[in-house]
């Protein structure tokens, strides 16, 4: 298990859930992610990372696959103008590689926000740390386990 995979299962187990991490292959879309899981494109939480230009920091936006965010009212959330955030800041920040950045197990604390749309679900699905792995989660945990703030950033 990677070191990324066990701290997202850590990050679970200490939030008193039991871990039920996938693996499901290279999924490059949430599509994919939605058609390896059986579930709808909507209910995969899409890890949208940008660097806040004042900061330097990396801000995190969860929202519903099938979902973009709007440029605009991300950066009217942040208070800073944003930037695309290099697999650099990434790592730096998350701990996680592009594509495998998972809601919870940051190496470093990091602003974030929640797009209502997974809040409409029982149950959505995340990456889990690498690519390719995937977990389900009751989307109502999130803002307690990420911090995530639910705002309204999409197009």
């Amino acid at each position: 298990m990677s070191k990324s995979l066990k701290r997202v299962h850590a990050a679970i187990e200490a939030a008193g859930l039991t871990p039920d991490i996938r693996e499901v292959g290279q999924a490059r879309t949430a599509q994919e992610a939605a058609d390896s899981v059986g579930v709808h494109v909507d209910q995969i939480a899409k890890s949208i990372i940008f660097r806040a230009e004042t900061s330097g920091e990396a801000v995190l936006f969860l929202t519903a696959g099938g979902n973009r965010v709007c440029a605009d009212k991300a950066t009217a959330l942040a208070g800073e103008p944003l930037g695309k955030a290099d697999a650099g800041l990434i790592r730096a920040q998350t701990g996680f590689a592009i594509g495998g950045v998972a809601p919870v197990g940051h190496l470093n604390p990091i602003r974030a926000w929640l797009d209502p749309r997974l809040l409409e679900f029982d149950e959505v699905w995340a990456a889990a740390g690498t690519p390719r792995h995937v977990f389900p989660i009751d989307p109502k945990r999130l803002p307690e386990l990420t911090g995530a703030e639910p705002a309204d950033f999409t197009l």
